[in-house]
């Protein structure tokens, strides 16, 4: 069992490598063992290639190396259907392995389970729930559509010592020092889209984009109720085509991305069935990142799973607090978070909450 362990968290590095880049399907990590070696390894595709197992063979052949009477470590039960791809249990009967050990079981309709039994039949050896925890929280956001139809959320703050995201007329460039702000550009890569308020697009134009080498844009997606985003804002230019979320009442208007109509909520569009929008759209993991009454409405929601907090160490008397809504009437309403998990960034420290979401992990 120790073995398994050490190889599934391999599996698991290898999986992370993917998210990002693989929506509407799940970040998926698969290594070939045999005789207490590594010969394959491999991650799920950008859609429409290759899933992980396949991978991990291939690079098998490419390092010279038999399969053959291996063992297959992958994070998520194998596919037995036809999709856009082959089913990966045919590859992995064809190839010889021996052993098969997977994390956790695919939510998929079609699978449940399906595809182990395809495996046992084929007189291969089937282990279930090494690191199953783990394995099933990398794939929170698919999982959840599939159940839900909701996304994972994780929410985004860079803020000062004393809470401000910017000084009182607004300056905010650059509140966290450069090392948190690589930080946060990787988080983008890591998800498929990341959301702003129209406010936030209004005060910053930002471009929502992924600066880090070899790194994937997120699609923007963008909250305006009434549709008055500028045509000319700059995420407009982003590799990824737009998502304007907007009342089903909002005004027509030529666009260059993709409008999206939702009913009203408290304040603005319903949060809720914005992000219903974007799960049925195949973008499963959701990176907010303002403005303060959006991140406000998706936390009084109990939509957001992950609070990363980058608090810098620099004071602003006086700034823009980086939650927006009206005041609470006492303490007793104020929702208490559990201990983070805690990084130094430089001069700065990301503190990373989880949160209790409404429909459970």
């Amino acid at each position: 069992m120790s073995r398994d362990v050490r190889w599934m968290a391999r599996a698991l590095e290898i999986a992370e490598r993917g998210l990002g880049t693989t929506a509407p399907n799940p970040a998926v990590g698969s290594v070939i063992v045999r005789d207490c070696l590594l010969i394959g390894e491999g991650h799920t595709q950008p859609v429409g290639g290759a899933h992980a197992e396949v991978m991990a063979l291939e690079d098998c052949r490419a390092r010279g190396e038999d399969p053959r009477g291996g063992t297959l470590y992958v994070t998520l039960e194998p596919c037995r259907h036809h999709g856009r791809t082959p089913p990966c249990t045919d590859a992995i009967v064809e190839a010889g392995i021996a052993r098969v050990v997977v994390g956790c079981v695919d939510p998929f309709l079609e699978m449940q389970g399906r595809s182990l039994a395809v495996l046992r039949e084929a007189g291969i050896e089937v282990v279930l729930g090494v690191l199953g925890g783990q394995c099933r929280d990398l794939i929170r956001g698919f999982a959840r559509a599939l159940v839900h139809h909701l996304p994972e959320v994780t929410s985004k703050v860079a803020m000062s010592l004393d809470g401000h995201i910017a000084t009182a007329t607004g300056e905010s460039k650059w509140i966290s020092g450069p090392e948190s702000r690589e930080h946060a550009h990787s988080l983008r890569h890591r998800h498929d889209a990341i959301l702003v308020g129209r406010a936030t697009v209004d005060a910053d134009d930002p471009r929502l984009t992924t600066r880090v080498p070899g790194g994937v844009d997120p699609v923007p997606v963008v909250l305006d109720t009434e549709l008055r985003i500028s045509a000319d804002a700059r995420l407009f230019a982003s590799s990824r085509t737009p998502v304007i979320v907007c009342a089903e009442d909002a005004p027509e208007r030529e666009l260059p991305g993709t409008i999206v109509r939702v009913p009203r909520g408290p304040g603005g569009v319903d949060v809720e069935q914005a992000l219903r929008a974007l799960a049925d759209a195949g973008l499963h993991r959701i990176l907010v990142e303002g403005g303060g009454m959006v991140h406000r409405s998706l936390l009084d929601a109990q939509l957001v799973d992950t609070l990363c907090v980058y608090v810098a160490g620099v004071i602003v008397p006086g700034g823009r607090s980086w939650i927006g809504g009206g005041p609470l009437a006492s303490l007793a309403e104020a929702q208490r978070l559990n201990a983070p998990t805690v990084r130094s960034l430089g001069p700065d420290v990301l503190l990373e909450y989880s949160l209790p979401h409404r429909v459970g992990a």
